[in-house]
């Protein structure tokens, strides 16, 4: 048997990716049996259930061989060329909301900032055809969405995806987050080139579940529309065909129990036709980027009922604090305090407390400028 210390639980998972015949659904199997990849190919095949013990020692002996051991030093050597890392399921790492959907990845590669798959996601897609108004809508509302705390989701693609981007980064603080349909090493499409190393440099992430070497095939990219909505609490689409990848990232949305926002338009318009037919699906139909705040802040911090906004006025909120948000005030106190200064204090996870914040800021009780968060009550 195998020293359990020879590799961390990351690179045991990375070894799992050339073992033959260990796909990503059964790779879920089993985790879900061993609990770690460690555990799978160095524990103890007798403690298993009968059905499992054959696949758990048939995956050992595979691993024993150790002809992987190549590949890996490979991947090694481009994660540091890439500046990237990688996150397994089974790391504490792994962003929560993904965990849940269906057949989640088991890897995620990931360049920039790891935190912002902790904190509260909104995607956006639509047309990469899209026309002026919709490229304006798209950078208006991720810009106005990423100042009001969530990180801007998308899929790094032409047209609305980019627009959504750049809207984002155009924000004072505004995180994205690009979902790629290629290897980490590689940008899709080759003009996004400078887009990703804007999103990298100004503090946002790159995240992909395929290896080192993807090409940027047609299957890759509904596969990668569920992970933008996997990762999200919604999807916003600006615009979209009847038939588009965009209404595929809805449907997963969908399935995945997240909300789905719809731009309407004209009824003349093709690029208008597919957030039509969402809407009558049951998809809510939005006019202001306040709509989606007002809806995600319940999604957030069970406020769905209580948040109102009254007719072209800015969105009011109660100020009836939980416990936590008052414990949170607590911890900010009266001075300007950045995120991972408030980090430093706080008994919850990254994502809890971005939470939390983000509810505290619906009701009024907090404002965010420029990154610091100040007290208001």
């Amino acid at each position: 048997m195998t020293d359990h210390n020879e590799f961390s639980e990351t690179e045991y998972a990375l070894i799992s990716q050339s073992i033959e015949g260990l796909t990503a659904s059964i790779q879920t199997q089993c985790i879900k049996q061993t609990k770690s990849y460690l555990e799978l190919f160095t524990g103890d095949v007798a403690c298993y259930s009968p059905d499992f013990k054959p696949i758990m020692a048939l995956f050992q002996q595979r691993y024993s061989r150790r002809d992987w051991r190549s590949e890996i030093d490979q991947i090694r050597a481009a994660l540091r060329q890439a500046k990237a890392a990688v996150i397994s399921i089974t790391s504490p790492g792994y962003p929560e909301q993904l965990k849940f959907i269906g057949a989640p990845p088991p890897l995620l590669y990931v360049r920039g900032n790891v935190n912002n798959l902790h904190l509260p996601q909104i995607a956006i897609v639509g047309s990469r055809r899209m026309t002026r108004s919709g490229g304006a809508n798209a950078r208006d509302w991720a810009k106005f969405l990423a100042g009001s705390g969530f990180v801007v989701t998308s899929g790094l693609a032409l047209g609305v995806d980019g627009a959504a981007h750049k809207g984002a980064l155009q924000a004072t603080s505004g995180k994205t987050t690009g979902v790629m349909a290629t290897g980490i090493e590689a940008v899709y499409p080759p003009g996004h080139r400078n887009l990703a190393g804007q999103i990298v440099e100004s503090g946002g992430t790159l995240v992909t579940e395929f290896h080192f070497g993807g090409k940027p095939l047609a299957r890759n990219f509904p596969q990668r529309n569920r992970i933008i909505s996997g990762l999200s609490l919604g999807v916003l689409v600006v615009e979209a065909a009847v038939k588009s990848g965009s209404l595929i990232t809805a449907r997963c949305a969908m399935e995945q129990n997240r909300d789905v926002f719809a731009i309407p338009g004209s009824i003349h318009s093709p690029q208008s036709k597919g957030c039509h037919l969402l809407i009558k699906q049951g998809a809510h139909l939005v006019e202001t980027a306040e709509d989606i705040v007002v809806e995600l802040g319940g999604a957030l911090a069970g406020m769905r009922d209580s948040v109102s906004v009254a007719q072209g006025q800015p969105v009011v909120a109660p100020k009836i604090l939980t416990d936590e948000e008052h414990q949170a005030l607590e911890i900010l106190g009266y001075e300007p305090t950045d995120l991972d200064g408030l980090m430093r204090f706080s008994p919850w996870s990254i994502a809890k407390l971005s939470q939390i914040l983000v509810a505290l800021e619906l009701k009024n009780a907090i404002t965010n400028e420029n990154g610091f968060y100040l007290r208001l009550a």
